[in-house]
């Protein structure tokens, strides 16, 4: 079985070291991303090894960029774009609402365990 590539962005260094653990320990390839320009960075270097993100796991309190900003940027560079997990502290329903008609397959509320993340991941890949 060939892995799935999981893009998580998300600017504490600690959440994604934390992502990056459990979702390699469920079996998923990671790359991570934890300011706008990581993820310039990381799409290209995605491209060029043919190595397309198959599930884009995004926190929306990012400085500089919001999330929804770089989900806006990743919906016209990623083609075809994967779905999107959001995972994030923002608890507001209209949030929410707004991640749904962006888009987004599944929206989570940090804190989350590992076991419901990659559940989640599971359900939105099948």
């Amino acid at each position: 079985m060939s892995k799935y590539h999981v893009f998580v962005i998300d600017d504490n260094e600690t959440t994604l070291n934390a992502l990056q653990l459990a979702l390699e320990r469920a079996g998923f390839k990671v790359t991570t991303a934890a300011s706008w320009e990581e993820v310039e960075e990381e799409v290209r270097v995605s491209y060029k090894g043919d190595e397309p993100f198959d599930v884009v796991v995004l926190d929306l309190m990012i400085p500089k960029r919001s999330g929804f900003d770089i989900l806006r940027s990743l919906q016209v560079v990623l083609s075809p774009m994967p779905p999107v997990v959001v995972l994030s502290a923002i608890t507001d329903v209209n949030k929410k609402l707004e991640a749904k008609d962006m888009g987004v397959a599944k929206y989570l509320t940090k804190p989350t365990t590992p076991e419901r993340l990659v559940k989640t991941i599971r359900d939105v890949l099948m």
